[in-house]
């Protein structure tokens, strides 16, 4: 609301590939879902030919869209995920790291995570090679330190810049009003009345509306102490500027100071429009989160279905190749038949290499049986003991579960020098949720990398299988859901993990079964907690946070 703008979407004169250009089309049309999804479309392309900096400019343009339409965790993911794909030493790299740093910045301080929007924002500075851009970013710098209540070094900056903006009244306008507002900040007796007024009629002779929503919003705060009926007059001037200027955040920001000003007999209009408009950009936004995950999902469905192609294609074309390796090899033998002793010798060493071949198929072989008998038939056990018993005794499941594991493992340590490949936890816990999908329910999964869970202990993501599972296995047989969302994230040494269906709701009586009863005891012995909340007919939210 106040300073942190970012510069406008880079792009190139020149189509770089169709789907690209479409995303632009529809940004310029004001459709933010159908742009995200092109842009993700040309991503690939770029991919595809190995165009790193195509890549990065339309992962740049997704997060700024995620951003915009509040998706700031979505934004850092997306943004950090565009580093990789910039070099720090090339040039005409430079001004998309700046533009994406400065966005990093915005969506970090939008989170309240103010030291690390300084760090993005001195990145966005670093590689920052245009006046305008250098101006925002310092602006956002000060403002950052601002929020910090490190009012010393926010002075200091919009000082340096007042200096260097006098020739743009605009520029002028917007750090005298951040400065007096600082200054105030720091010293609740400094008198900043004439710099704001002064900055607020310098935007009101620009017609910079965006501008006079800021000043207005700095006036509301400054008189609301000291004079209501003033403060109420600059609220109101907010709320029709803001309207005019269609910034929602700002509208209920006045909403918000309409309320708290007006006499409680007038109130009430503005607290049923502040309501309403909450609650509708609150459902908005929540919506817009689930549509960006649900493109990624499906880019991401059909990639994998192209690699499972391309892998079918490859293990043909090996297929063919041996074929034909073993029909030369076949010739080459029958023309050495001749050879007497040679071939004797061939025949030979052909005869025991097979043998060894076969000893080990036979070996495989009773291995395999051997599982299917201990672990197959056990689990089918346990399945059908569940599928007939409406009260499913969970820690009775587990022992038998964990009595085949160690049966399992048993026989895994009878094979002489077998090499175990362990399955990475991103995989495991992919599997197991993606095993809960069906024709009329997806299961959508957002922040399950590898890195997510390097340093996170085997006990913690143990536990978090159990709970995901216990949590899909009652959606399964309760909901009705059709679609579902888990969503990771670490931050601040804490794991958070975000659940959400569109199923019927937990009934109220639900809530106390052994099950979910079982769950939040798993999360209570890590020090964490899980909160559920549900309105019949309108899904399930569950937030799980647990100290790291």
């Amino acid at each position: 609301m106040f300073s942190c703008v970012s510069p406008d979407r880079i792009k190139e004169d020149k189509a770089v590939n169709p789907d690209y250009d479409k995303a632009y089309e529809y940004i310029d049309a004001g459709k933010t879902d159908s742009s995200f999804f092109f842009f993700d479309k040309a991503r690939q392309v770029f991919l595809d030919n190995k165009d790193s900096l195509g890549v990065a400019k339309c992962l740049v343009n997704m997060a700024i869209t995620q951003k915009d339409q509040s998706d700031y965790f979505g934004a850092q993911e997306t943004g950090l995920q565009a580093v990789s794909y910039m070099n720090v030493n090339n040039p005409k790299h430079h001004i998309y790291l700046s533009t994406n740093y400065n966005n990093l910045g915005v969506a970090s301080s939008a989170l309240g995570q103010y030291k690390s929007a300084l760090s993005f924002y001195g990145l966005a500075l670093k590689f920052s090679n245009d006046s305008s851009n250098t101006f925002s970013y310092q602006n956002n710098i000060a403002l950052c330190y601002q929020n910090l209540r490190q009012y010393n070094k926010a002075i200091e900056i919009y000082n340096n810049l007042l200096e260097k903006t006098k020739e743009s009244p605009k520029r002028y306008a917007r750090v005298l009003s951040n400065l007096a507002r600082a200054k105030w900040l720091q010293n609740s007796n400094y008198q900043s009345e004439a710099e704001l007024l002064e900055a607020a009629a310098i935007r009101e002779q620009e017609n910079d509306l965006w501008g006079l929503n800021a000043s207005y919003s700095h006036l509301t705060d400054y008189y609301t102490n000291s004079n209501t009926q003033i403060a109420l007059l600059y609220a109101q001037k907010m709320h029709t500027v803001a309207r005019e200027i269609k910034s929602v955040d700002d509208q209920i920001y006045a909403l918000g100071k309409l309320v708290e000003l007006t006499p409680s007999y007038d109130a009430k209009e503005y607290f049923r429009e502040y309501q309403h408009l909450s609650d509708s950009i609150q459902q908005a936004r929540a919506a817009a989160k689930n549509q960006f995950a649900l493109i990624r999902y499906e880019v991401e469905k059909n990639k994998a279905e192209n690699l499972r192609l391309e892998k079918e294609n490859a293990e043909k074309q090996n297929r063919l190749i041996r074929q034909r390796v073993i029909t030369g090899a076949s010739i080459f033998l029958l023309v050495l038949v001749a050879g007497g002793g040679t071939l004797w010798y061939k025949r030979r060493k052909q005869r025991l290499e097979l043998e060894a071949e076969n000893k080990v198929k036979e070996t495989q072989l009773h291995l395999s049986k051997k599982i299917h008998d201990v672990v197959a038939n056990g689990i089918y056990r346990v399945m059908s003991e569940i599928e007939h018993n409406e009260e499913v005794d969970r820690d009775g499941v587990l022992d038998k579960l964990e009595n085949m594991y160690h049966q399992s493992r048993d026989i895994s340590h009878n094979v002489e020098q077998q090499t175990i490949i362990e399955v990475p936890y991103n995989e495991q816990l992919a599997s197991l949720l993606k095993s809960f999908a069906a024709d009329h329910r997806r299961v959508l999964i957002a922040g399950n990398d590898a890195e997510q869970w390097a340093e996170i202990s085997k006990r913690i993501k143990e536990e978090v299988k159990h709970v995901l599972q216990e949590l899909l296995v009652n959606m399964k047989k309760h909901s009705q859901a059709e679609q579902v969302v888990v969503r990771f994230e670490k931050s601040d040494q804490q794991l958070t993990i975000y659940y959400k269906d569109n199923g019927v709701g937990m009934p109220a009586e639900k809530s106390q079964g052994k099950g979910l009863a079982n769950t939040v005891s798993r999360i209570e012995s890590l020090g964490g907690k899980i909160i559920f909340v549900s309105e019949p007919g309108k899904g399930l939210d569950i937030t799980t946070t647990i100290p790291l």
